[in-house]
């Protein structure tokens, strides 16, 4: 034992000399310390002192959601109709439809029922319910469940087909139904947040997140579009439900989305359905102005072409015969640009304007014409939606030349109004444009039809190529076309 102890000892003054060593070279060859030689992306490991917490939505959810209610709809279906909702390769009268016909005609009779899913929102104690109109248009039957699931049938007190609006009432004796708390959607600012709460594909009270994206967006779904754009996510099953502040109030009924997009929904503004509210309540529908024009929107060019000073107002196409306009006087080619001292600024102003107003209301209207105004008075009528889809008129079109500004014509043949189905040969027919014309950097297109020229009629191009031989060059020159069956003024600059 006594002689391990000096080798013992010796180990151990050779390891501390060791160490004694390895500090001296690593400090004087100045390397890196343990701690530096982490892999480069465990740099930042146990650094971090931030904590972010985000605000929660729960208090706001557990608010509105129960004012919120699912909407079930059934329609009966008779078993020979079905057939109707197949439709053949070659569209109608092909005999893929043929055979469908024969095929049901067949089938015992039997009701068949469709459903269909959507949202709605209470508005009041006793049960009324807002929903949109294509949630319950044609329903036999609809069914209303709460978030507690307790379901009830409900049937339609009033509906806005231009608006896409439903009133519904729930059938209940109950009077302590939870209630939506109506907004103020003007106020609605672009980045304000907002939530959405229905029934995406039958997930009952789903809620989701977003914000305001823009407002007054027009999508071609009805006379008085102004939607407010949300990327709030809306799928099928939300219509109806709805677009709810950080107030936790109603700004909006979630309508519609883009099928091609993500993040992109649409919502009726409340104000809007404030509006209407009383009259579907009291008369189960609305009652809007008519005044009967077709229009369009003033262009920098028309507005320099008739003389305006600033490109608005709504300029008048058509004006339809025997209609309010037509008494007044008001004539193809006017500008309108006040009613009752309300400025117009566009044609869809005029429409949401007009649309206001009820039938019989006496207007004041102020048009632009021969460069001065004129003001003309008439009594609204009622809009009737069979009355409006009879209006409009069938194209025409022409025959041949190029003119000066690049645009070759042709004149309409009895030839080309039996293929075209038109009920005049009257008219010019673009059938070509030259992209060096000037025509070509204005909005006139092919198969267009020139109906007036400098506010003359030309029945041909003969007469069309007189009326614009004497148009100096740098004047602005307006004409009348008709396109799709609408007629437009479009103005082309003289080069």
């Amino acid at each position: 034992m006594n002689r391990k102890i000096p080798s013992i000892g010796i180990l151990v003054m050779v390891a501390v000399c060791s160490a004694l060593v390895g500090m001296f070279i690593s400090t004087s060859l100045s390397l890196s310390p343990n701690s530096e030689a982490l892999p480069f992306w465990r740099d930042g490991a146990g650094t971090s002192s931030v904590h972010v917490v985000m605000p929660s939505l729960s208090t706001l959810a557990k608010s509105t959601s129960p004012t919120v209610v699912n909407i079930r709809t059934s329609k009966k279906i008779m078993g020979r109709e079905l057939y109707k909702h197949f439709e053949g390769p070659g569209g109608e009268n092909d005999w893929f439809d043929e055979f469908f016909k024969k095929f049901f005609d067949k089938l015992p009779e039997q009701d068949l029922k469709q459903k269909s899913l959507g949202s709605g929102f209470i508005i009041s104690r006793d049960g009324y319910v807002l929903t949109n109109n294509h949630v319950t248009k044609g329903a036999d039957e609809i069914f209303v469940s709460l978030s507690d699931d307790e379901e009830y049938k409900a049937t339609i007190v009033g509906k806005d087909d231009n608006t896409d609006i439903a009133l519904i009432k729930i059938d209940s004796d109950r009077k302590d139904f939870p209630v939506s708390v109506l907004g103020d959607s003007d106020v609605l600012e672009i980045g304000d947040w907002v939530i959405a709460i229905g029934n995406p594909f039958g997930f009952g009270h789903t809620l989701t997140q977003g914000i305001v994206s823009a407002k007054a967006r027009i999508i071609g779904a009805g006379p008085y579009d102004s939607f407010i754009q949300t990327d709030a996510a809306i799928n099928p099953g939300n219509s109806g439900g709805p677009l709810i502040n950080m107030d936790g109030q109603v700004i909006g009924i979630n309508t519609a989305i883009v099928s091609s997009g993500k993040g992109i929904g649409f919502a009726i503004p409340i104000n809007m359905v404030k509006d209407i509210l009383p009259e579907l309540k009291d008369k189960g529908e609305v009652a809007r102005g008519w005044l009967g024009v077709a229009i369009q929107e003033v262009t920098p060019e028309i507005a320099r072409a008739v003389g305006l000073t600033d490109p608005a107002g709504a300029m008048v196409t058509m004006v339809y015969s025997g209609d309010p306009a037509d008494r007044a006087g008001v004539k193809p080619g006017d500008i309108i640009v006040k009613i009752n001292s309300h400025d117009i600024e566009d044609p869809r102003g005029l429409t949401r304007y007009i649309g206001s107003l009820k039938p019989d209301a006496k207007v004041e209207i102020v048009v632009w014409r021969e460069a001065r105004t004129i003001t003309l008075e008439t009594k609204l009528e009622k809009r009737l939606e069979e009355h409006v889809s009879n209006l409009g008129q069938i194209p025409d079109e022409t025959e041949e030349t190029k003119d000066r500004f690049g645009l070759v014509l042709k004149d309409i043949t009895p030839d080309i109004q039996r293929q075209f189905n038109l009920e005049e040969t009257a008219g010019i027919l673009v059938i070509d444009i030259d992209p060096n014309g000037s025509a070509a950097r204005s909005r006139i297109e092919k198969m267009d039809i020139i109906k007036e020229v400098r506010g003359r009629k030309v029945n041909n191009v003969e007469e069309y190529l007189e009326t614009i031989d004497g148009v100096a060059k740098g004047q602005t020159v307006l004409m009348l076309i008709q396109r799709d069956s609408r007629p437009l003024y479009i103005a082309v600059d003289t080069e």
